[in-house]
């Protein structure tokens, strides 16, 4: 099982990181041991002074496939999920600044939230995209999947030019504006439209 994640695929996001809005999806992956639930609490690593979250919508691979033609992306997923991509800010800026990768910063032990339920794909296209992450009630992140860069279909097809598609395997399909700082006794709840996908205490 393979993590995709993908980097400024929402242009607000892009602007508050002070980016550029990419012309070609950007990838980058976690390791299996990067997943996690909110079936317990979760803990910040100490050796960071700037965790953030990034609420994204997770599209979960349904088949096997490689270069897979545009016509044909829709048949590799049917059902979407709602995941938070931590990141270790400090870190990463520290990277970047040095020239260096970044994994640390986004790959390590339990830096991808997976929401237990998946909502079925006809449910979700009938009920529509919207999402979001709420921090101890107060909403801090939303979008709607039109407001992608890269659509999923487009990110299905670029990832499959240069990885096999497995099923089981992870997209995380981007962060919108509004990540912020993870503090201790933060509580945050994650939705697609109205309906709750995860809940989770931070210590």
């Amino acid at each position: 099982m393979k993590i995709f994640c993908v980097g400024r695929n929402y242009k607000a996001h892009a602007a508050e990181m002070g980016s550029d809005v990419p012309t070609k999806p950007v990838i980058f992956m976690k390791p299996p041991t990067a997943l996690t639930s909110d079936e317990k609490p979760y803990y910040i690593p100490t050796w960071t002074n700037d965790l953030q979250h990034e609420v994204e919508i997770v599209v979960k691979i349904k088949k096997n496939g490689k270069s897979v033609h545009p016509d044909f992306a829709s048949d590799y997923y049917d059902s979407i999920g709602l995941g938070i991509d931590f990141t270790a800010r400090d870190l990463q800026a520290d990277c970047k600044e040095n020239r260096l990768p970044w994994e640390i910063s986004k790959a390590f032990d339990n830096s991808a939230l997976l929401s237990k339920e998946f909502i079925p794909l006809s449910n979700f296209i009938e009920e529509g995209s919207a999402f979001r992450i709420e921090k101890n009630g107060e909403i801090a992140q939303q979008a709607d999947t039109s407001m992608m860069v890269f659509t999923i279909n487009e990110l299905i097809v670029y990832i499959s030019q240069y990885f096999t598609l497995q099923k089981g395997d992870l997209i995380y399909t981007g962060t919108p504006k509004g990540v912020s700082k993870i503090l201790p006794g933060h509580k945050y709840e994650g939705f697609i439209n109205n309906h709750k996908m995860f809940s989770l205490e931070v210590k």
